[in-house]
């Protein structure tokens, strides 16, 4: 079942590199009584991801976060340890929680893995926005093709807040 606009995300764990090492976060600890700007990506460094979907975030990012939203979250089908790597390379001014579903848990659950397989990749994520309140899903964008980025990005959900 992929997820809409009106569905409660399910639950599921999250790996976050914290200063004590990487740490288990929840679909609670992340969504519950927040509004959050969810961005998926198919895979850190890969070309669109890095030059094109990330930027858009960042750029964006204190406008989003001006029109409310306290937590701008950047997930993708990588470990942790290369997310933090990318936070680094990404995020200059640390306004984004990297989420690590490595084993594509979370995307599997809300029908967004895709299979990359033939491009050496394995199973990733569709990239898309949302906007989550609560827990419950308010805005969707989802990209018909990995290698774009014309509905999910950051300067689209600005738009629509």
């Amino acid at each position: 079942m992929t997820i809409k606009v009106g569905d409660h995300l399910p639950e599921a764990k999250f790996r976050v590199m914290t200063g004590e090492g990487p740490q288990v976060k929840t679909t609670d600890d992340i969504f519950k009584g927040k509004k959050v700007a969810l961005f998926a990506v198919p895979g850190a460094y890969t070309n669109t991801c890095h030059k094109m979907h990330m930027p858009s975030v960042f750029q964006n990012a204190a406008a989003i976060k001006a029109k409310g939203v306290d937590t701008i979250a950047v997930v993708s089908v990588n470990d942790v340890f290369v997310m933090k790597a990318w936070q680094r390379d990404t995020d200059m001014n640390s306004e984004g929680l990297y989420l690590a579903d490595g084993n594509g848990e979370f995307t599997k659950a809300i029908g967004m893995e895709f299979d990359g397989s033939g491009n050496g990749l394995g199973t990733r994520s569709k990239r898309y926005s949302m906007l989550v309140e609560d827990g419950v899903v308010k805005k969707l964008n989802v990209e018909d093709s990995p290698g774009k980025v014309d509905v999910s990005g950051g300067d689209t959900l600005l738009g629509q807040l």
